[in-house]
């Protein structure tokens, strides 16, 4: 349990989980968050769980990812802003906490932009582990913007990927992509659209940023035994595939069916359209994949319990690092708040 000296927050800016990835290499940080994601997933149970709360506007969302399993809690603060760019400014931002359930005090505050790129990275690989076909060997990724390279990344650490198809609506986006590939020694081709880059693709992942109901994907482009890999679709009225891909391929996979219904591409289904959790893969309660030209779809939105398991791994692996910030108040006796404040002895002047 926690004590007075640990009301000194341990505090990780921007700063330094950039280089803390730097010092572990962003290869081995997507390895080890997957680690912790899947052994997590696989005590879903344990967790209380509920959809993010979320704050829509015409430019975007903020949303509160809060998830707990009873010995720590954890919340996520996250926006989604595709037009910030325009304006010089992140689509997305996050930071988060991570405390203790048996006293409330939290253990550590952290920036969650870098981190959920990671993460999200991470999920989506775990999940293509147990999803896709063994033999997989290329990737299509539709939509190339700031968690792009973290994709790539992380199908190439945990499933071997070494050869990328790239598509986004802005060749500068692309460009920029490839630059960042041909640096950590990996092969990519640009193509003029979607369909010339899933063309003979074993896995699929789309991460586009607009707030639309958008077709990426429609069903002329899936190919037998494909993964499918939605990420971009994650807030109610954003969406990436065509329904008719949903419908035709019964095996969709998702972290938390009751938020992929609200938010993924779940959401243009009826409320009956079988989806199953995949936890449930990982426990053995569902076999997964089942046949080699089976298309598999893993709805992927970004749950509460990633962000958990990222920041678990922070804590792990950067124990005894990080800033310290006195947040809290250090109370020495914990009844009296009120003489915490610096008052002079002319307390009338506060009556």
């Amino acid at each position: 349990m926690s004590s007075l000296a640990s009301l000194s927050l341990p505090v990780f800016p921007a700063a330094a989980i950039a280089r803390l990835i730097a010092a572990e290499g962003p290869g081995e940080c997507i390895a080890g968050i997957a680690r912790q994601l899947d052994a997590d997933f696989r005590r879903w149970p344990q967790f209380d769980k509920s959809p993010r709360a979320a704050c829509h506007s015409p430019e975007g969302v903020i949303e509160l990812m809060p998830v707990s399993d009873g010995v720590h809690y954890s919340f996520k603060y996250v926006n989604g802003h595709p037009k910030n760019q325009r304006h010089g400014l992140p689509t997305v931002l996050a930071f988060g906490v991570l405390a203790e359930v048996a006293t409330g005090l939290p253990c550590l505050l952290a920036e969650l932009t870098l981190l959920t790129a990671l993460r999200t990275a991470a999920m989506s690989a775990l999940a293509a582990q147990h999803l896709a076909r063994p033999d997989s060997r290329r990737l299509a990724l539709i939509g190339n913007g700031a968690q792009s390279e973290f994709q790539a990344l992380a199908f190439h650490r945990l499933l071997g990927i070494r050869e990328f198809h790239l598509h986004d609506l802005d060749p500068a986006a692309t460009a920029k992509l490839q630059r960042n590939l041909a640096r950590l020694g990996l092969t990519s081709r640009a193509f003029a659209s979607t369909a010339e880059a899933v063309r003979g693709c074993d896995i699929v992942t789309t991460i586009t940023a607009d707030k639309s109901n958008a077709t990426i994907l429609t069903p002329a482009m899936i190919e037998p035994g494909m993964h499918l890999n939605a990420v971009g679709g994650d807030c109610p009225g954003k969406t990436e595939l065509a329904p008719e891909i949903l419908a035709a391929c019964g095996q969709v996979f998702v972290e938390y069916a009751p938020q992929t219904r609200i938010e993924g591409e779940l959401q243009q289904m009826p409320a009956d359209f079988p989806a199953h959790e995949f936890w449930q893969v990982l426990s053995g309660a569902h076999p997964g994949r089942q046949a080699a030209e089976e298309v598999t779809i893993f709805d992927s939105v970004g749950f509460a319990l990633e962000d958990f398991s990222a920041l678990s791994w922070l804590q792990e692996t950067a124990a005894g690092q990080g800033e310290t910030l006195g947040l809290l108040p250090q109370l020495a006796d914990p009844r009296d708040l009120f003489g915490y404040l610096p008052l002079s002895a002319g307390l009338a002047r506060a009556a």
